[in-house]
């Protein structure tokens, strides 16, 4: 039993990032749905950044979204990343720390718009950042968790790569 609690342990942070993420992308999806009517958009800071409740039925930026085949394709795609993810946990060190945050800010993100797709046949997005009439796509918590998971497993790699140069 001591080696499963040690085990354990390995994934501490992966583990809590999944939850809190998670937790925070559903919620923030339930408080849109339950407050804001289709379409609806409040002003945060003028000319920068709106909450605008949209629903989004295929990938980053639309793409897919009129596409037959789009949700078995999203829900597959959401699990084999999923899965993908909880191997390759298996395989980073204890140490790597900021690779169990990072991977758990990509699985969460994942879980997050697979369980609105499951759920709702599309994922609610509600960030809405803007300069004047230049406005990038809505959003979502998972969307971002998902952004800040890649950028943070490409620094660890980068920074890998550079140690292992200087190992030379």
């Amino acid at each position: 039993m001591l080696w499963l609690q040690a085990d354990m342990g390995k994934y501490r942070i992966f583990a809590l990032t999944v939850s809190v993420s998670l937790l925070l992308d559903q919620l923030s999806k339930i408080y849109i749905d339950n407050n804001f009517v289709l379409g609806e958009s409040k002003r945060i800071i003028s000319d920068f950044f709106h909450i605008t409740y949209v629903r989004n039925p295929g990938a980053a930026f639309g793409i897919f979204s009129d596409n037959a085949i789009r949700l078995p394709f999203f829900i597959g795609i959401s699990c084999v990343a999923s899965l993908g993810i909880l191997w390759y946990i298996r395989q980073i060190p204890r140490e790597k720390h900021w690779q169990h945050l990072a991977l758990g800010l990509i699985l969460s993100g994942a879980l997050g718009n697979l369980i609105d797709r499951i759920r709702l046949g599309e994922v609610i997005d509600f960030l809405d950042a803007h300069w004047y009439n230049y406005h990038w796509p809505a959003f979502n918590v998972a969307d971002s968790a998902i952004c800040v998971g890649v950028t943070i497993m490409l620094i660890c790699s980068w920074h890998e790569e550079r140690q292992k140069k200087h190992q030379i």
